[in-house]
């Protein structure tokens, strides 16, 4: 830029001297050296151009515009041309060895134009320089020895013998300098005296130093820095050959092992290094293991379980990225160490399932071991029973247990049993595992068959069809298959004699019991069937139950007249006197019904009279007996028709007819109608004759009986609590003694008959009913009957009893043992409650320690013992 500036200066001072050529008078030429300092004199400029010191103020000496005025300037006093600013001959000239700078002075009066030039003088004021102080040289390692790498020149602006004069090199092992001129231009060059190693250094740091010729001398320096470039001729090296490191079994993913570090003295891609697992490593450890190509960093890729391995072993390959690829390996060990993470294992190793409910105690059932992947503490189990059963574990060897029973089986209770086991580790925190098992029970016959009663009451019809069902019997069996089959029979028993297999059959797959014939009232009238219930199991087991068959009365028989007797024929005469009074006692009809009952409640109504107005039949005792008395206008001669009816349904009824004579003056002398009576008793049969004393005489007995029994309760009530039944403890529990009751049953009429006499010998039992003949307490009725237990009749009565309170009449039943509507049993005693409707005077209670009399009206609930053996109502 300097120089084109000069150019156009010198191109304007041109033309202007042209222009002026005429004025032109002469040329100075100043030598100076350059770097002058600021007002250092150069010359006298107006001596040098013969100027007049005075004229120099009217001349007007000055420098003329131009390229040098600025580092020149005229003093106006002296003429003296000095230098106004530093001056550098390299800024103005270059790298020319001559250095003008032109001026032009101008005077006027007259106008004069002097050319001056000033020629600059180079001085050692520029030290040679580099045109970088640093230069980089990448000169690879294989390199042979002679090779040359051009370096560059220094420059030094100055010229002559102050500008660049030579180069030199510090001292090295490898490097030489070699100077070489081009155009005039000294250009070094580095030659590679020796092989280098960049392994042994890998940078070579010389100093090219360039000296002008001045004086003093000036130098510049350049530092070259010699990379070695690497080839791949070292293979990477692992700082130990084997590694180790111990990690939980639990360590989570991505957590970091352990670190392999390699080595490689290579650099650039030859020396950088990538981890990889060797080729061999099998898959498990690489889904287990991860490396990073770039650290050499091995973590936690998959899950790590020592029960599978605790130690693995592979080799890491450490690989550069030189051509062609070096490698180096090392060995790695990473143990595993155990903690608690695995449940114990229950292992069945035989089961006998289903098990008899017979077996023994300490019968083996089971066998049982137990198992942990863990190992020492983690692995220590023990096993236990949680849930209760008749089972225990007994310790084997090692880890196995025998499980034997300990108590009793029973299928019925427990068809199976669901055994709860606990095996729990020793490790901390401790893990346990539950295992149920699930044991059968095998069936045996251990359990007889069992009736949904024990006694069964069944009531059923006289005149019934053949082959009818009488009842039905249900036993249950909680065995399984043919140990709860079960086959009904009946045990061979008699009544009266009969086999009871005569009266009755059973089915035996169903229990339906059904008659083989009519039953009769008035031959029959309760029987006992024992049914056996037997299972099919081996050996069978069987249980009994009692059927008692009550047969209920049906009316099927008419009354019969008793008196007048049939003997008599059917009409029957009476005499009577004129004189009789109302209420005399014509004749007293008397008639029997075989039923029993409702069916046998006789009563008597007059059918036809002559005269209806004369005569009345009592209702219920069938005395004919005069309304009024007999005047003289009666006839003498009256006939009467008595209808005699049963109380059964349908109504059964006879009739009897009796003709009456009216005499005047007759009289019934007693030994006339005792002699009457004897001849007609004489006639009767002698059968019918037997029978009345028979039961007048009984009847007799049994009202005197009683009535003891009444005054010894009576005087024993307010002295003790003994019963005026009471005996000896010997004399009672005497086994030839034994009193037993029969129940006699219709309908809602309800009594028993009394049992008594030995029991090695034939009992006799009476029924006691109101006489048919007389309004009083006379008896005319004794029949046998077959005896039964009573305790059993005592049950079974109390189970017969209906719903409804029983209800009696106190003109028909005067002595009946009477058991109790509602009896409930709290801690061993019965509180009972006694029907309101009873009509009695006292109830008579008969236990085997005490009796007592009361009121059933004042103690409607009254509390007795468990052994009451009798209630007498009276």
């Amino acid at each position: 830029m300097s120089g084109m500036m000069m150019f156009l200066k010198r191109r304007i001072y041109c033309c202007y001297f042209v222009l002026l050529w005429n004025t032109i008078e002469a040329q100075i030429r100043y030598i100076i050296p350059e770097e002058l300092r600021s007002g250092s004199v150069v010359g006298n400029f107006a001596k040098d151009l013969g100027l007049d010191l005075s004229d120099l103020t009217d001349r007007k000496l000055r420098i003329a515009p131009g390229s040098g005025k600025h580092y020149f300037s005229v003093t106006v006093d002296k003429g003296e041309l000095i230098v106004n600013e530093r001056i550098d001959r390299e800024s103005l000239c270059g790298n020319g060895v001559l250095c003008l700078l032109p001026l032009e002075a101008v005077v006027e009066n007259p106008l004069q134009l002097h050319r001056v030039e000033i020629e600059i003088q180079d001085i050692n004021d520029n030290t040679p320089h580099f045109k970088s102080n640093e230069r980089i040289l990448n000169i690879p390692e294989s390199i042979n020895p002679g090779a040359k790498f051009l370096l560059d020149n220094a420059e030094d602006p100055d010229v002559g013998s102050n500008s660049l004069q030579s180069y030199s090199l510090d001292s090295n092992k490898h490097f030489v300098l070699n100077v070489k001129t081009q155009d005039g231009i000294k250009i070094p060059e580095l030659v590679l005296d020796k092989p280098l190693d960049r392994e042994k250094q890998a940078i070579h740091k010389l100093t090219l130093t360039a000296v002008d010729g001045g004086n003093p001398v000036r130098s510049g320096t350049s530092e070259i820095t010699i990379i070695v470039l690497d080839i791949n001729d070292n293979a990477p090296q692992f700082e130990k050959s084997f590694y180790e490191a111990t990690v939980d079994e639990n360590e989570r993913i991505s957590n970091d092992i352990m670190r392999v570090s390699a080595v490689d003295l290579d650099e650039g891609p030859n020396g950088e290094i990538e981890y990889f697992f060797a080729e061999k490593t099998s898959d498990a450890i690489r889904e287990m293991f991860d490396i990073n190509t770039k650290t050499g960093m091995i973590s936690v890729k998959g899950p790590l379980d020592y029960e599978q391995t605790n130690l693995h072993k592979f080799d890491v390959l450490a690989k550069d990225k030189g051509n062609p690829q070096m490698e180096g390996h090392c060995g790695v060990k990473i143990k595993i160490s155990d903690i608690n993470d695995n449940d114990p294992d229950i292992v069945i190793t035989s089961l006998s399932s289903p098990v008899p409910e017979n077996s023994p105690k300490d019968t083996v059932i089971a066998l049982i071991s137990t198992a942990d992947t863990d190992s020492e503490e983690n692995g220590k189990v023990n096993l236990t029973l949680v849930s209760s059963s008749p089972f225990k574990l007994n310790p084997s060897v090692s880890n196995h247990y025998a499980l034997v029973t300990s108590g009793p089986l029973d299928r019925e209770k427990y068809p199976e049993h669901e055994i709860k086991l606990s095996a729990i580790d020793s490790g901390s925190p401790p893990r346990s595992t539950q295992k149920i098992v699930t044991i059968r029970i095998a069936d045996v016959n251990d359990n007889p068959p069992v009736f949904s009663q024990n006694s069964y009451i069944v009531y059923t019809k006289e005149n019934t069809a053949l082959g009818s069902i009488l009842c039905s019997v249900s036993a249950q069996d909680p065995d399984l298959d043919q140990n709860a089959k079960i086959s009904y029979s009946i045990l061979d028993s008699k009544h009266q004699d009969i086999p009871v297999s005569s009266y009755i059959y059973i089915n035996s797959d169903n229990g339906s019991i059904y008659t083989m014939h009519s039953f009769d009232y008035e031959q029959i009238k309760v029987f006992q069937i024992q049914v056996q219930a037997k299972d099919h199991g081996s050996p069978p087991l069987s249980s009994n139950a009692t059927v008692h068959v009550f047969i209920l009365d049906q009316n099927d028989n008419a009354p019969m007249v008793i008196y007048p007797s049939a003997d008599m024929g059917s009409m029957s005469h009476q005499r009577m006197p004129r004189s009789a009074k109302a209420g005399h006692l014509v004749i007293k009809v008397t008639a029997v019904d075989a039923d029993s009952g409702h069916n046998a409640y006789i009563s008597y109504r007059l059918a036809e009279a002559t005269d209806a107005s004369l005569f009345s039949v009592n209702l219920h005792t069938g005395e004919v007996r005069t309304k009024r008395s007999v005047s003289e206008q009666d006839d003498s001669s009256q006939r009467l028709l008595i209808e005699i009816k049963d109380n059964g349904e349908p109504v059964q009824s006879t009739t009897v007819t009796v003709d009456i004579l009216i005499e005047d003056g007759f009289h019934e002398p007693v030994p006339d109608y005792r002699k009457k009576t004897t001849e007609l008793n004489q006639k009767s049969d002698k059968i019918t004759l037997y029978l009345i004393i028979s039961l007048a005489s009984v009847s007799l007995l049994c009202l005197l009986t009683f009535f003891i029994l009444l005054v010894k309760c009576a005087r024993s009530s307010s002295s003790s609590s003994s019963c005026c039944m009471r005996r000896s403890d010997s004399g009672y529990k005497n086994p030839n003694r034994n009193l037993q009751i029969q129940l006699n049953t219709d309908g809602p009429i309800k009594y028993v008959e009394v049992l008594g006499g030995d029991m090695m010998s034939q009992s006799q039992s009476f029924g006691s009913y109101l006489s048919p003949m007389s309004e009083f307490s006379d008896f005319t009725l004794i029949k046998p009957s077959s005896t039964t237990d009573f305790t059993n009749t005592l049950n079974v009565l109390d189970a017969s009893l209906p719903d409804s309170t029983w209800t009696f009449e106190s003109q028909q039943v005067r002595i009946v043992f009477h058991f109790l509507h509602k009896q409930i049993y709290v801690n061993d005693v019965s509180y009972v409650m006694f029907p309101a409707a009873i009509p009695s005077k006292c109830i008579v209670l008969l236990s085997q320690h005490s009796c007592s009399c009361f009121k059933p009206f004042a103690f409607p609930y009254t509390k007795i013992s468990k052994n009451l053996s009798t209630l007498i109502y009276i």
